[in-house]
């Protein structure tokens, strides 16, 4: 009864804050409704004057005098030119601000830092070192809700640019550039987590519509986020490789030395670049060990034991990170990064660890993009004949496949590499001479399994 009450008393508010408003302008509500009633049209042009009145003399009687005004500004920036363009510019600028200001609860901090900063991207009103400055701020302040994509690569973009004009140090790229790619990483595992909890309905056929409204969208997402993923890392390009690495850490390294994240991201990224040969990566593993014998901690060990000839070594320590580490997420992880250690000395123990990530994270598709690697390249050892030999690449495309589709990031890749794998398998002539259509080729190699050639 008392909740009932107070529900009654809010609503009686809100009602009396409403006939407040309209009491103060008459016009504002009938202007509202008009305005409303043209953006749903796209009739901007017919919006603007009676949006400007509501949004000049009661900001705050409704979120679409933001929401709406943005589309209608948007379109006058479009359609105009010179001074009055620009005129245009600065107040969607300014209605930027003041969505924060009168809906703070409906606006993000981050949000309307990115809306600026892409408006002046767009329009080359910023140079590099204010689009960056915005963004970081930004990015450091309110991180939950800096989710835009095109936003994190013009953030991480900027600040490549500015290290190459000498007005930022590398390090700043190095911990930036992990930031950005972690916070990919945050958001791409919620949208593959929608995926892989829809898939197996989705191949039923028992989906929702609301269920298939979600699938589309968190794969749509998801792919956004791949694609960034891949521009930051071209971004990065060579300013990660070994020969820049390591004299940065040499450098760092007796003032860093107590510092465990950086530690850790140093070694990560040292191992990532395969720059495990140096001295360096010792150095770094055996601090990091000594701060945190975590799970990496021991995959690290491994990797120095299989270089040094231990292999019964490396697999005990690989298998002690397993064993160390409980989040399911982080723990495929680490048994993907060991399947790629693993790979140049048993294709069999590398698909088996790549399975266990899989188990551990079904939406681990880099673990089935490896597995599908792995079988493309033992076609020579599988099969006694040509046509055996290429077969092998209908199961290797149908793994790349299965990447693409559990994480739709990597659809592009997985897409391209299933492509590249198909073109190599038998050819419609090729099946047609061998009388084999429809049938099923078993592999008597370590692959082992069958595949069904297609049907002519």
């Amino acid at each position: 009864m008392k909740k009932r009450h107070y529900l009654t008393m809010i609503m009686v508010t809100m009602l009396a804050g409403l006939s407040m408003a309209q009491a103060q302008n008459p016009e504002c509500m009938t202007n509202l409704s008009i305005y409303a009633e043209h953006v749903k049209v796209k009739n901007y042009d017919a919006a603007y004057e009676p949006w400007k009145m509501v949004y000049e003399s009661c900001p705050d009687i409704n979120k679409a005098n933001f929401s709406y005004g943005e589309r209608i500004l948007k379109a006058k920036v479009e359609s105009s030119t010179g001074a009055e363009k620009d005129g245009y510019i600065q107040d969607l600028l300014t209605l930027y601000d003041n969505s924060l200001k009168y809906f703070p609860t409906k606006y993000s901090k981050a949000g309307v830092a990115i809306d600026k900063a892409l408006l002046m991207y767009e329009n080359k009103m910023a140079s590099d070192e204010e689009l960056f400055s915005m963004l970081d701020k930004a990015f450091k302040e309110d991180q939950a809700n800096f989710k835009n994509p095109r936003a994190l690569y013009l953030y991480f973009s900027s600040l490549v640019d500015l290290h190459g004009a000498g007005k930022q140090d590398l390090q700043a790229v190095f911990t930036t550039y992990d930031d950005v790619t972690g916070k990919i990483e945050e958001e791409n595992k919620k949208l593959t987590g929608v995926v892989t909890k829809l898939l197996p309905k989705d191949s039923l056929g028992t989906l929702t519509s609301k269920e298939k409204r979600m699938l589309r969208v968190a794969t749509v997402n998801s792919e956004s986020y791949g694609k960034v993923a891949s521009s930051v890392d071209s971004k990065l390009g060579a300013l990660a490789d070994c020969d820049n690495l390591i004299p940065l850490y040499e450098k760092s390294f007796e003032e860093k030395k107590g510092d465990v994240k950086w530690v850790k991201r140093a070694v990560g990224r040292m191992f990532s670049k395969e720059c495990t040969d140096d001295p360096m990566f010792r150095k770094l593993f055996e601090a990091q060990l000594s701060l945190d014998p975590s799970a990496d901690a021991y995959m690290y060990g491994g990797v120095l034991k299989q270089k040094s000839g231990d292999m019964n070594g490396a697999l005990a320590d690989f298998n002690k990170a397993v064993e160390l580490e409980t989040d399911s997420y982080k723990k495929s992880d680490i048994l993907y990064k060991i399947a790629t250690t693993v790979r140049r000395s048993s294709k069999s123990q590398a698909r088996s660890y790549a399975l266990k990530a899989i188990d551990a994270n079904p939406a681990n598709g880099k673990a089935y993009l490896l597995i599908a690697n792995l079988y493309a390249t033992s076609a020579n050892a599988c099969g006694s004949t040509p046509f055996e030999k290429r077969a092998i690449y209908w199961k290797a495309a149908d793994m790349a496949r299965k990447a693409g589709r559990v994480d739709p990031a990597l659809s592009g890749r997985a897409s391209q590499t299933a492509a590249s794998y198909n073109a190599k398998a038998p050819s419609k002539e090729m099946i047609f001479s061998s009388g084999k259509a429809g049938q099923s080729i078993s592999f008597s190699c370590w692959v082992g399994g069958s595949v069904k050639v297609p049907n002519l």
